[in-house]
């Protein structure tokens, strides 16, 4: 695992994912996923903001600009997120994971 700008790289899920968590332990994890469509609907880059608390995330994700596309949270198993856009449109989600996530990466 490597540094970068506060954050340690870590790889999960294989090749397809890499996450970047905070060096200090206190903060919102950063999943990225390679895609390898090519860009007609989906973002190049999609960003999944996975936080424990859904709700203030979501407010403060609103506050600095983001709109939310989905009504309600999407729901698969115990995950629970919602879809926004950014200023310029470009999609991201802001996750929940089960609680049981938390206790194997802390």
């Amino acid at each position: 695992m490597t540094e970068v700008l506060g954050y340690v790289w870590s790889r999960v899920g294989g090749e397809t994912y890499r996450s970047l968590t905070p060096a200090v332990g206190a903060g919102v994890e950063l999943l990225l996923q390679r895609v390898l469509d090519v860009k007609a609907s989906k973002n190049r880059l999609y960003l999944d903001l996975r936080t424990r608390d859904l709700a203030s995330e979501m407010a403060r994700v609103s506050a600095l600009g983001g709109v939310v596309l989905t009504s309600e949270p999407l729901v698969e198993a115990d995950w629970r997120w919602h879809v926004l856009a950014d200023p310029d449109g470009n999609e991201l989600c802001v996750l929940r994971s089960p609680e049981d996530y938390w206790n194997t990466t802390e």
